[in-house]
């Protein structure tokens, strides 16, 4: 599920809370406010450049929380792109916005002007984590937010995050769990990274706080994009944007330009060691046959999964077979004889 959205964000604007970790201008990019004409302007640029796909591509308002911004200037906002999604150009309009700023009044108001999609920052269902990262909710109106969006016909998204302060890889677990209970859409994950300027930031540099390491995030996050897709939730995102801001103003925590794809050539590491012990495959070579796109997937980077394979035993040779999913595999010995895949084996979440 890939987007070619047309992004503009609304920095921190009508946000009541200054969450641990939040430092909006490193993580967009800007600090500069939308206005109407910039909507209209980066519609008409994306038709010139997207063509037909606009027609499949939405509108959409990140970064801030969109619903609790000035009443005004959200409708003007929203009144801006509207046309676009009337007439057919675009195929909708998706909000960013915070679990306690929706009600029924406002989801009338985003009805009514072309919104299809709506996306929450849940961050985590444990309202002890809530609360130390000062976020203002509770996971109680993450439900119940999630649950009227529903009800009003929109889209649903939901966003959590990894390693937030005084979390922990299980409590990760359990949060994705209550997430999926909510029967979104579609799903980001956000590793926590530690920002200059931020309270998470000022915690880390008094020593008071320290993130998790890229390695062991990746593990989790590799469970958590298997546990949603296995149920199928599509992870839309996962890892935050690369930016010069984010570059420069990052304390710590495990960032990397290719954070996906560390988490998915993880999975399916994890997925071929446990099919590999199901079907007490004897060491030695073994081809690996993957889709033509997951080659480099299943490799890993700089080839880390066949190396890891190798101290494991096993010589692996990969091949390509286009009948099989983007995600799934076969293990071959040098006689030919194929082996189970571990299809059914879960993410341990």
């Amino acid at each position: 599920m890939r987007h070619a959205n047309v992004a503009l964000f609304v920095p921190n604007n009508g946000c009541p809370h200054a969450c641990s970790f939040c430092s909006q201008k490193s993580i967009t990019g800007q600090a500069v406010q939308p206005v109407p004409e910039d909507v209209i302007s980066a519609a008409e640029t994306a038709l010139a450049d997207l063509g037909q796909k606009a027609k499949s591509s939405e509108i959409a308002f990140f970064g801030g929380s969109f619903t609790a911004v000035e009443r005004n200037y959200m409708v003007s906002l929203l009144q801006a792109a509207a046309p676009y999604v009337k007439s057919g150009r675009f195929a909708g309009i998706r909000i960013s916005t915070r679990p306690d700023a929706i009600d029924p009044e406002i989801l009338s108001i985003l009805k009514k002007y072309g919104v299809t999609t709506i996306e929450l920052g849940a961050q985590s269902m444990d309202d002890r984590v809530l609360t130390l990262n000062e976020r203002g909710h509770t996971s109680n109106q993450v439900r119940s937010a999630a649950a009227l969006i529903r009800t009003y016909g929109f889209s649903l998204g939901l966003q959590m995050m990894t390693g937030l302060y005084g979390d922990t890889a299980d409590g990760a677990g359990k949060t994705a769990q209550a997430i999926a209970a909510c029967n979104p859409d579609c799903v980001r994950i956000y590793p926590t990274i530690v920002l200059k300027g931020t309270k998470l930031g000022k915690l880390f540099q008094e020593e008071k706080y320290n993130p998790p390491d890229l390695e062991e995030t990746v593990d989790l996050c590799a469970g958590l994009l298997d546990f949603f897709e296995r149920r199928h939730i599509p992870v839309i995102r996962l890892g935050l944007h690369a930016s010069p801001e984010l570059e420069r103003d990052r304390l710590a925590g495990p960032w990397h330009p290719a954070f996906r794809e560390l988490c998915e050539s993880r999975r399916m590491m994890n997925k071929m060691t446990r099919a590999l012990a199901a079907n007490r495959v004897p060491k030695g070579p073994i081809a690996l046959w993957v889709n033509p796109k997951s080659v480099s997937v299943a490799a890993g980077q700089k080839k880390a999964n066949l190396k890891a394979l190798l101290s494991l035993g096993y010589s692996a040779v990969l091949k390509q077979d286009a009948a099989l999913g983007r995600t799934d595999f076969q293990i071959c010995d040098t006689e030919g004889k194929r082996f189970a895949a571990e299809i059914a084996g879960t993410s341990g979440i």
